[in-house]
């Protein structure tokens, strides 16, 4: 009979959280979360733009949001896509074609395109059934590992590691000075590096604005137009030699 019980409880919830009905407890810990939220930035003010966006994004996840970023060489940039992976210095966002990431301190504003609705609905959340919601309550750690999309929402990876697991990926890289194009290869804590033929680049993460996948047509006119500057200075090294040995 003892066996029994401790069978059963295992396989039961935890207690709830709150005396209150469950509307009543989510709308008091948004509450809150953003006191405490105001709260922090207000004593760190350095803190204060990265947190706001996380807080943001948070709030519209899955959502259509529209990012005011700065490229130095090109004025703003304005972004629009779903909300696909917040990060502690970034947000990842995903259209149609391709998905876009930008580190929050090249974030000038966000917000949502005029018309869209400020409410979530059921299709914009993950739906769990109820073994796997038992998991996460009983087993979190074993079955968020066990699962990317689960560790991208509830643990807050650096840019630098979300990086690492699009390893293989073509993108385009924008800095202030230039744009660079490349397969994803490795990063570390100080630099991400691009396989373009034989050759690799480095790129400081500090200096990195903007970072987007490239579809295929954009690809092969990008790499033609690499092979047309490599054929290039070829040609005029053969003429000037040519030109020196007459």
């Amino acid at each position: 009979m003892h066996d029994k019980y401790e069978e059963a409880a295992a396989a039961s919830f935890s207690s709830p959280t709150s005396a209150v009905s469950s509307e009543e407890t989510r709308i008091l810990t948004e509450y809150i979360s953003q006191k405490n939220l105001f709260k922090i930035t207000s004593q760190d003010e350095t803190r204060r733009k990265s947190l706001t966006l996380k807080q943001f994004f948070k709030m519209k996840r899955n959502q259509q949001v529209v990012i005011t970023s700065a490229i130095e060489n090109e004025g703003s940039k304005i972004t629009e896509g779903k909300v696909a992976t917040i990060g502690r210095d970034f947000v990842m966002v995903t259209d149609v074609q391709k998905r876009i990431w930008i580190p929050y301190k090249f974030i000038d504003s966000a917000t949502i395109p005029f018309g869209f609705p400020t409410y979530s609905n059921t299709h914009q959340h993950f739906i769990y059934d109820n073994h796997l919601q038992q998991k996460l309550v009983l087993q979190f750690g074993e079955t968020v590992v066990k699962k990317e999309a689960l560790i991208r929402q509830f643990f807050e990876e650096s840019l630098q590691t979300n990086l690492l697991s699009w390893r293989g990926l073509w993108v385009e890289v924008k800095t202030a000075e230039k744009i660079v194009l490349g397969k994803l290869d490795k990063t570390t804590t100080k630099e991400l590096s691009l396989q373009l033929f034989k050759t690799t680049k480095s790129i400081p993460l500090h200096d990195i604005h903007y970072i987007s996948t490239i579809g295929f047509f954009a690809l092969w006119r990008q790499i033609s137009k690499v092979l047309y500057k490599k054929l290039k200075i070829l040609m005029t090294g053969d003429f000037q030699s040519g030109s020196h040995r007459k």
